[in-house]
């Protein structure tokens, strides 16, 4: 198998771990509040990462490593969980899950830009293609306009997108498992002071599913997703693996339906349809790789 169908195939299992995320913090947010949420489970992740370094006895990083790791503390550990949070103390999951489909090609542009990516012409039709069909359906569900919600999950995007190129760029040096590792442990200390601090005692009270949601967020969401993501990343190029990730949405409207018991309508799997194959077409085109 060629890398970057193994990167893809790799890719679509940490995506299958991040559609799951969203249904998991609407959950949560319905008994703690978004601060506590999105600081929390990335204390949870510091803490998984913590062990991972101490059983592997992994060597601290050079300081130009956890110099570029800071992008990836700034757009995945801290931007992205407290403004994707915040949207969905504000709306439904599933809604929220399609605005997300940004990510590709947002993913891919910082790739561009960062890290000499070089994708043709037919590939940026397919990135576009895709992206449209994601607006085109949030426009519709929206009755043709976008809400404060839409607005914080675009600026989500774009924040998580940053922290996925750089992580797959830093994970063709390192392990993918110590590149996400490194970088939940140094945010540990501002993690574990905000957690603190918006903790509320009445929280001890809560029913068990709202703690399972936010171990989740914090175990797999914010940890062991990014095992996956960052090795089929660095493996098959950020551009092209990056696609697999316009699957999300619709994986996410699934899981809202069974999690949370959001509507589906037939809509949904006809833009799912239409979504896989701009993926498909945007994996038989060239990008290459200086």
């Amino acid at each position: 198998m060629k890398n970057e169908s193994k990167g893809m195939l790799i890719g679509l299992v940490g995506v299958c771990i991040f559609a799951l995320t969203l249904p998991a913090s609407k959950l949560a947010v319905e008994v703690f509040n978004p601060a506590f949420v999105s600081f929390g489970r990335a204390f949870i992740a510091g803490l998984a990462g913590l062990g991972y370094i101490l059983i592997t006895k992994a060597p601290i990083p050079p300081w130009k490593i956890v110099r570029r790791m800071f992008l990836i503390i700034i757009g995945i550990v801290i931007c992205f969980p407290y403004l994707m949070t915040l949207a969905m103390a504000n709306g439904s999951s599933s809604h929220g899950g399609i605005i997300l489909g940004f990510m590709p090609l947002l993913t891919t542009v910082f790739g561009v830009v960062r890290h000499k990516e070089r994708p043709s012409k037919g590939f940026w039709f397919a990135s576009l293609l895709g992206t449209g069909l994601v607006l085109t359906y949030a426009l519709i569900q929206g009755a043709g306009s976008f809400s404060y919600m839409d607005f914080l999950l675009m600026s989500a995007t774009i924040f998580s997108a940053l922290g996925y190129a750089e992580g797959a760029e830093i994970s063709r040096f390192m392990s993918p498992k110590l590149v996400i590792s490194w970088a939940v442990v140094i945010a540990l200390p501002i993690n574990a002071a905000v957690t603190y601090i918006t903790f509320e005692s009445n929280y001890l009270n809560a029913p068990i599913m709202y703690w399972q949601s936010l171990l989740f967020l914090g175990l797999f969401s914010m940890y062991i997703g990014f095992f996956f993501w960052y090795e089929g990343l660095s493996l098959g190029g950020i551009s092209r693996v990056s696609q697999v990730q316009l699957t999300q949405p619709f994986i996410t409207l699934i899981c809202a339906n069974l999690i949370l018991s959001e509507k589906l309508e037939a809509i949904n799997f006809i833009f799912a349809a239409l979504v896989v194959f701009s993926v498909f077409l945007g994996k038989q085109m060239l990008v290459r790789r200086t």
